[in-house]
């Protein structure tokens, strides 16, 4: 039986289509870029199995030239009310590298990192993805994949066409929105998940595991190990020291399952 998935902050629904392929009924819930918010929505109780979103980014981006609006924070917030509320069995929130913890009260907590050319894409994007389960189920994502040779598609990209920009995300390239200007279908595309990073997220989501009956790489970077393995990868042993390196040093207290690159 298919599960029912609440979408939040939708935008033009990229993370949603990789829930769809992986077989999830998907409900799109309010959205500014469609005339809605968050702010006034209630979601019923007990009828989501799951609730996915990407909420607004910029106040933890690196290209960020302003003060933070406060914004990020504030529509975290409302993810997470919108979680207590809904009570799903999984909830899992995108972002960039920047955003903070997010955990809530009566789920188990991953904070993974994901790039896109692991999951087929040839551009050099870099994600986080936090997750949560009620029932202490577990993301479990071996990737493959090389490293990108193509840049990162912005929101802010103007070196490319949308075209091109729809290409490397995942999509057809004569994807298009006739109502949207071509400024904000270009923001639209360059602020969604690559559809194939987007999948594979799904299909991990699908084939949960309960916790207890995997181990999982130290680092946080949820590749499965085995026999007295503690991490993955030289690299994921090399992630962690420097993590451990960064949370020692005055000021800084970085959670011990995070992985902050």
């Amino acid at each position: 039986m298919s599960e029912l998935v609440l979408s939040l902050f939708p935008g033009i629904g990229l993370l949603d289509r990789g829930f769809e392929l992986a077989g999830f009924c998907v409900v799109r819930g309010p959205d500014l870029i469609w005339g809605g918010d968050i702010r006034s929505f209630n979601p019923p109780l007990g009828k989501f199995d799951g609730v996915i979103g990407g909420s607004p980014c910029q106040d933890f981006s690196k290209a960020r030239r302003a003060a933070p609006t406060g914004n990020g924070l504030a529509m975290i917030e409302e993810f997470k009310r919108v979680v207590r509320a809904a009570q799903p069995n999984w909830w899992l929130l995108e972002n960039v590298p920047g955003v903070p913890d997010v955990e809530i009260s009566g789920y188990n907590w991953q904070r993974i990192d994901l790039y896109a050319h692991e999951f087929g894409s040839r551009q050099r994007r870099l994600r986080h993805i936090q997750f949560g389960s009620c029932d202490r189920h577990v993301l479990v994502i071996d990737r493959g994949g090389s490293g990108g040779d193509l840049a990162t598609v912005t929101a802010s990209d103007t070196n490319i066409s949308i075209s091109e920009a729809s290409e490397r995300q995942g999509m057809d390239a004569n994807f298009d929105i006739p109502s949207f200007k071509r400024s904000e279908l270009r923001k639209a595309i360059g602020n969604g998940v690559p559809v194939p990073m987007a999948h594979e997220i799904a299909k991990a989501v699908a084939n949960r595991i309960f916790g207890e009956m995997v181990s999982l790489c130290g680092c946080g970077c949820a590749r499965p190990i085995r026999g007295s393995q503690t991490y993955a990868r030289g690299a994921c042993r090399m992630r962690e020291m420097r993590r451990r390196k960064k949370s020692s040093l005055p000021g800084l207290n970085l959670n011990s399952n995070s992985n902050n690159e």
